[in-house]
């Protein structure tokens, strides 16, 4: 994978919105919200960091994605379409009847998920399995993991427990889910310092929607450790009626 520039990043996360946008609209269905939040995330590791493969989305050696936060598929949708896993006339039948593009992913439909997610919680656990998968057969494959902030009422201290470096969970931390505030249905409290006491290498990034910061935090030595970064966002980021409103979740 070749690596592309900070400014190029950009400009593929403007497309990845106008895409998130026009998909839900014409299905009349879907989350906005916390697809257009995660953005910056799914295109800092899909177009510089991931190792895949579009033309055999099932090679044993790729790096592996989660989207626990299953509900924001339209923007992993518009990455792997962008990337060639299927045809991007296929956006269009988001959400529709016997489509490959469900609401939430769906591995057994859709080329290049890995996990098929929309249970929240349990995103975490499923990457912790891949990593440890990976670190038994001995290969170079690193895994990853994104996840909401309102579905961290549990986390997992498996991960430190098996030194499993390879593993690295985002949290899109944009302050809302579908109830309201989080701090209003239920205080996460201070998140960095309990993922460091459950022994992640945790790094917070001021603006998860700033591609500089997201690279950066990617880029970092993760110390042996598992790692948490813990990015920031804007619920809505990128349309200026939907930003930090709760009611386009």
């Amino acid at each position: 994978m070749k690596d592309i520039s900070i400014k190029e990043l950009k400009n593929t996360a403007t497309q990845m919105r106008m895409k998130v946008i026009d998909m839900i609209y014409k299905a009349q269905s879907g989350h906005p919200g916390g697809s257009l939040s995660v953005v910056e995330i799914l295109a800092c590791l899909y177009y510089n960091k991931m190792r895949v493969d579009p033309k055999n989305p099932h090679w044993e050696d790729r790096d592996r994605f989660v989207l626990s936060k299953g509900h924001s598929a339209p923007a992993l949708y518009a990455v792997l379409a962008d990337k060639g896993y299927f045809p991007r006339e296929e956006l269009k039948n988001f959400r529709q009847l016997h489509s490959i593009l469900q609401g939430h992913p769906d591995a057994k439909k859709c080329p290049g998920i890995d996990a098929s997610t929309g249970s929240l919680g349990q995103g975490i656990s499923i990457a912790v399995g891949m990593a440890i998968g990976a670190k038994l057969s001995g290969k170079d494959i690193k895994v990853y993991t994104v996840c909401g902030d309102g579905e961290l009422q549990e986390a997992s201290m498996a991960a430190a427990n098996y030194k499993l470096d390879n593993l690295t969970v985002f949290v899109d931390n944009n302050g809302l889910q579908i109830d309201g505030p989080n701090d209003k249905v239920m205080a996460l409290g201070d998140l960095a310092a309990k993922f460091a006491a459950f022994g992640y290498k945790v790094i917070e990034v001021a603006d998860g929607n700033d591609i500089a910061q997201v690279m950066a935090a990617l880029d970092a030595d993760s110390e042996g450790k598992p790692k948490l970064i813990l990015c920031h966002t804007v619920k809505g980021k990128g349309v200026s009626f939907m930003e930090n409103q709760v009611g386009w979740h």
